[in-house]
């Protein structure tokens, strides 16, 4: 506990939460209020962990939509107990992180997602050209507490740090102003659920080397890979009773199986039959829907504001995709996407006489487009060659609108989780890339990129 307590420690916990930004838990504090408290009451706070007498809040109770459907119960700490939480991570992420299996990638430091898939693609290419795809159902909900601090006791033998963690699991949640015991699982939304997770997972790991199978596990994502339909079969049958006998966790057996790489996904890939990563047809159905309710028309922004949001929004998703060597699709894609674009500008102009009438405003020729039915395709170049600025607050945007994907460039490191996973177990309350807490849906994502 006096390393969890070490004013350096504190420091860079209290740096990081501030960096991750995120929402206020039950008492409401922000951000940007936690310095000031902090430095107000710390020798109280210290002195209460030194003394085993903390007691963490419980967490604000949110739900999320799955992209898969259903919603995801969150919870989100107080901004101080966010501090706490990243000062025991600091300290004992390092001590665990040593034990931990090669073959995981999830919230571990120097790891991503790509670095999984790109495993997942190496199985293929060795011959193992069957994949058994597990699926733990409400895998943070249900973890059996009393195997978690077993499991944690094992390695942590301070009875104050033990103490605290066991409190973290049993805070709680409130929900509409009603408290919620938590009785199993730990809440997804602090920054040391994910080692939590794959403390409680590392047996998974474990047993999976014992048998000598080949396997990629990214938190609760996990996919065998195997060289024969019959193999697989018998793993995922074998394997999904082990997890339920000694894990004591549901695995979903509508969502598990077995079948090629290239009918399954992996943490928002697929591997196609040349071995060669492809984006998902599930993650392009997402990417879809996203661009509709980007580019939805009558929205109340600007055009600015319409091409700033998308930008920032496909840097972050190509950030994580561009891992794809199979880009055929893409050609296809950009174009359905400028059509998208195209379609809300065209429905914004109607409101101002239509295309005919924009362009006229900003030196086109009526003629020049009237009876064509292209006339939104030329007004959105007539904005791209910069010559709309009149029309800034009302139609096209007056910088290029993002063309090729391969062309967005990045600013930084790849993203190191797939955008659709990105709140499993942050609870928006943000994160770093790679690291506990993940970043939130849609806005850090974008400021990654």
């Amino acid at each position: 506990m006096e390393a969890v307590v070490g004013e350096e420690n504190l420091e860079r916990a209290l740096r990081a939460v501030v960096r991750n930004k995120g929402a206020a838990g039950i008492d409401k504090m922000t951000v940007a209020e936690l310095a000031e408290h902090f430095a107000a009451n710390r020798e109280r706070i210290v002195a209460k962990l030194v003394a085993g007498r903390w007691t963490p809040s419980p967490v604000k109770r949110v739900e999320i939509p799955k992209p898969g459907g259903g919603v995801r119960r969150l919870g989100i700490p107080t901004v101080m107990e966010r501090l706490i939480q990243q000062a025991l991570l600091q300290v004992l992420g390092p001590i665990f992180e040593a034990g931990f299996s090669e073959r995981s990638y999830g919230f571990r430091a120097g790891r991503r997602a790509q670095d999984a898939v790109r495993a997942a693609q190496g199985y293929v290419e060795a011959g193992k050209s069957w994949v058994v795809d597990i699926d733990i159902e409400r895998f943070f909900d249900t973890m059996n507490q009393d195997l978690l601090m077993a499991r944690v006791a094992k390695v942590i033998r301070d009875k104050r740090i033990l103490r605290l963690i066991g409190r973290y699991l049993r805070a709680g949640a409130l929900d509409g102003g009603e408290w919620e015991p938590s009785e199993t699982g730990t809440p997804q939304g602090g920054p040391l659920s994910p080692l939590l997770g794959n403390i409680y997972l590392d047996p998974l790991d474990r047993e999976l080397e014992r048998r000598g199978l080949s396997f990629c596990r990214y938190a609760d994502d996990c996919n065998i890979y195997v060289s024969s339909e019959a193999a697989a079969e018998r793993v995922l049958g074998s394997i999904g009773d082990w997890i339920e006998r000694q894990l004591r966790l549901r695995v979903n057996r509508a969502k598990s199986g077995r079948g090629r790489p290239w009918e399954r996904q992996f943490l928002g890939f697929a591997i196609d039959r040349e071995g060669r990563i492809t984006i998902a047809e599930r993650s392009l159905q997402r990417y879809k829907q996203k661009v509709r309710e980007l580019w939805r028309g009558s929205q109340s922004l600007t055009s600015a504001e319409l091409r700033d949001r998308w930008r920032r929004w496909l840097q972050g998703w190509w950030g994580y995709y561009r891992l794809a060597e199979n880009r055929k699709r893409l050609t296809w894609l950009e174009g359905w996407t400028r059509r998208r674009i195209r379609n809300c500008f065209l429905a914004e102009m109607a409101r101002y006489g239509g295309p005919q009438e924009c362009v006229a405003e900003v030196g086109g020729e009526r003629a020049a487009v009237a009876g064509r039915g292209d006339a939104a395709w030329i007004l959105v170049h007539v904005a791209e060659r910069g010559d709309a600025a009149g029309l800034v607050e009302r139609t096209a945007p007056t910088t290029p609108i993002p063309g090729s994907l391969a062309a967005c460039e990045l600013v930084g490191d790849s993203p190191a989780q797939p955008p659709d996973t990105e709140n499993r177990t942050s609870g928006g309350v943000g994160g770093r890339w790679g690291l506990s807490p993940a970043p939130d849906p849609i806005e850090d994502i974008a400021a990654q990129g």
